[in-house]
């Protein structure tokens, strides 16, 4: 992996005394690496929904530990994969976890070892990659339960050491970023350090209104959905339009997203514009538009669009 490297001012270009490397969050569906990501940065730079494999692509979250830049990557959920969308996520999980410097391997511990979690540890060990276990969700679960899974998953001998958070109040979370950003490889930082994450403000805004829509459907669309910011248009006073396009697979799927009389669509723009203008600390002007398009999840530009391989 590689980023673009500081030009030194502000002392860091020669990177004595200072460490850098990337960190990949791996996981089944559903674990909580994004809630933790925005623990681990102490900013929203992804996604969150109590919907499964929310994040499809790689995330590049940065934090600042001391003397240490963390290049956090979530990684989509890693499962058993049947479609081309599905596949190409779990690619692009996996390709986090091998490029990466350490890997944290995340487990709700309120579900213990299942399938998906079970596929991940046997990948790392076929990978020769040992991993940091973050046992999550510890708020919601006894102690003796945590104990015995630490116990159990201590005996697949990759881990080291493990750790007991919970992402969504924060426990746990200050001594895993200490730990990680003290086991980082010395170097320059690779990114300016008021930089929070890698994601251009075009797919950032996709991803702020695809979090709506997740979150304002609920079970009726998830998947057959996607965003595409369209057009960003700056104004003199500070404020931008920001024009997007939700697309989906059919024309019923399209009238669930506009909702009777559109009321649902002006829900789904009023959060989400809501939600762009804490992003980005600007008055936000926000068009949406939907769009039927059959088979966007086998459309080669829209995998472009979210930084997904389409070829896997």
């Amino acid at each position: 992996m590689s980023g673009t490297v500081d030009d030194g001012q502000g002392g860091q270009g020669e990177g004595i005394g200072r460490r850098c490397g990337y960190v990949a969050l791996v996981g089944a569906p559903n674990a909580g690496k994004s809630t933790l990501l925005n623990q681990l940065v102490r900013a929203k730079v992804s996604i969150v929904t109590p919907k499964v494999q929310t994040t499809r692509s790689r995330v590049l979250g940065l934090a600042v530990e001391g003397t240490a830049q963390l290049i956090f990557v979530d990684t989509p959920g890693i499962f058993a994969p049947k479609r081309r969308l599905e596949r190409s996520m779990v690619a692009a999980a996996w390709i986090g976890a091998h490029d990466a410097d350490i890997v944290v391997l995340l487990v709700d511990a309120s579900r213990g070892i299942d399938a998906d979690t079970r596929r991940i540890i046997d990948g790392l060990k076929t990978a020769g990659r040992r991993a940091v276990l973050a046992l999550n969700k510890v708020d919601i679960v006894k102690p003796e339960k945590l104990l015995g899974l630490a116990e159990t998953l201590s005996k697949e001998g990759i881990f080291a050491p493990v750790f007991m958070i919970s992402g969504l109040t924060g426990s746990g979370v200050d001594d895993l970023r200490a730990h990680l950003a003290a086991a980082l490889p010395e170097g320059p930082f690779l990114f300016p350090e008021d930089q929070l994450s890698d994601l251009p403000q075009r797919l950032m805004a996709a991803e702020a209104t695809r979090e709506q829509v997740f979150l304002q459907l609920h079970d009726e669309l998830p998947y057959a959905s996607t965003v595409e910011t369209e057009s960003w248009e700056e104004f003199k006073n500070g404020s931008v339009k920001i024009s997007q396009t939700i697309f989906v697979q059919r024309d019923s799927q399209k009238a669930i997203v506009l909702g009777h009389e559109g009321a649902q669509i002006k829900r789904i723009g009023a959060r989400a514009r809501r939600e762009l203008e804490r992003l980005f600390d600007r008055r936000v002007h926000l068009f949406l538009f939907v769009k039927v398009r059959e088979g966007w999840t086998d459309d080669r530009e829209r995998y472009e669009a979210m930084r997904l391989d389409y070829e896997e």
